[in-house]
């Protein structure tokens, strides 16, 4: 994150409550609890998105619950929260503390659905279970990948500065970002320490929310007579929120 600039804004409730929410539970329940008092990632299995258990046993709250863990890399939490903090205090200024949310966790249970459905599909063309099969994934990358998404198409001529130094237009960092996620899963597929699939998921399951929301809002203005010139993919808040203002992760 310190390669980039984006502008500095006070985080909404929606990202404040996110941000403290993930850090208690890095802090008090994974750190603490789980490394220090029961010497064993027991929360993290339980929790993580671990293929196996989603197939097998249908640990199906996982697709949420990973979603508020990280590994024990303190970058890895740092990175997420920050961008979560530079983006997501925009958006949810833009759209409301209800859509924002919304998004953000269809976005990243999308993706961790996309990551599961690899592992599958990978699974069946080589005959063989990956090796992450039984390795939990952690991290909001997910849902930070549709932000990323949503933030290149809405303020896609903003300009990020990249290392701090080198102006690029969002749209297009966002567009490299993709790029690169796309080469690195085709050049390591799963035997890597990141889930980039999960990443190219939240992008993905962004493009469609985006794209479905912005085609029922369409509808919504057709059926009332309401003229609409130049609609944008992404809307503004929805009138209710006008007045409210060694782990595998991704």
């Amino acid at each position: 994150m310190q390669h980039m600039q984006f502008h500095l804004m006070i985080p909404g409730n929606a990202v404040k409550k996110l941000i403290i929410a993930n850090l208690a539970i890095w802090l008090v329940l994974q750190l603490i609890v789980e490394k220090l008092f029961l010497g064993a990632p027991y929360i993290t299995e339980y929790f993580g998105l671990r293929p196996d258990l989603v197939i097998e046993r249908f640990f199906v709250w996982q697709f949420f619950t990973y979603i508020l863990l990280h590994s024990m890399n303190p970058m890895h939490i740092l990175f997420n929260m920050l961008t979560l903090w530079f983006l997501g205090s925009e958006l949810e200024m833009r759209w409301g503390s209800r859509q924002f949310l919304t998004y953000y966790f269809v976005t990243g249970i999308g993706a961790g659905v996309i990551y599961i459905m690899g592992v599958v599909v990978a699974g069946l063309i080589t005959g063989h279970a990956p090796a992450v099969y039984s390795v939990p994934v952690v991290g909001a990358s997910g849902a930070v990948f549709g932000l990323l998404l949503a933030y290149a198409i809405l303020f896609g001529d903003r300009m990020i500065y990249f290392f701090g130094a080198f102006p690029i237009q969002a749209r297009y960092f966002v567009a490299i970002i993709g790029f690169i996620e796309v080469v690195t899963l085709l050049s390591v597929g799963f035997t890597g320490a990141v889930a980039n699939l999960a990443h190219l998921g939240g992008i993905v399951v962004g493009f469609i929310y985006l794209m479905l929301w912005t085609r029922l809002n369409q509808f919504r203005w057709r059926k009332t007579g309401e003229a609409r010139r130049n609609l944008r993919l992404v809307i503004n808040k929805d009138k209710d929120d006008r007045d409210g203002g060694p782990r595998y992760w991704n």
